[in-house]
């Protein structure tokens, strides 16, 4: 596993959250802020929230010849561990079904693939992106 970048939002780009923020929201948000950060990056975005009986993936986005299926994690306290600790084998397992299922249904697009994080702890205003998150 690779960290690749760290933005720290307190330059600009993003806000700070509401403190009544509810964590659906807070999710959609962080996904946002992780979508903004990659195509800032240089990759394409793909697909957002993708759903499948199996599993969901957060972000499917393209970095060259690469497909890169991404977790946004973003966790306020660290009572249960902080936003890496929260991608269990359970979350694991239903992230690398739903990629097969996607490779599945799109069988023209048969590349490299990779999984990634995107996590943010705290108040979210830094983002960790961690490549290379699973083997399978």
């Amino acid at each position: 596993m690779k960290e690749a970048c760290i933005l720290n939002c307190e330059a600009g780009g993003c806000k700070k959250p509401s403190p009544g923020m509810d964590a659906a929201r807070r999710g959609r948000e962080g996904e946002r802020r992780a979508a903004r950060f990659l195509v800032q990056s240089g990759l394409a975005i793909l697909e957002r929230n993708y759903r499948c009986r199996r599993g969901e993936v957060d972000l499917i986005a393209q970095d060259g010849d690469t497909l890169v299926f991404v977790e946004v994690r973003w966790r306020t306290g660290c009572r249960l561990g902080g936003a890496g600790e929260s991608i269990d084998r359970h979350k694991q397992r239903r992230l690398v079904a739903a990629a097969r299922y996607y490779l599945m249904r799109h069988p023209e697009e048969a590349p490299p693939c990779r999984f990634d994080a995107i996590l943010m702890d705290g108040a979210g205003m830094t983002l960790r992106w961690l490549k290379d998150i699973l083997w399978v």
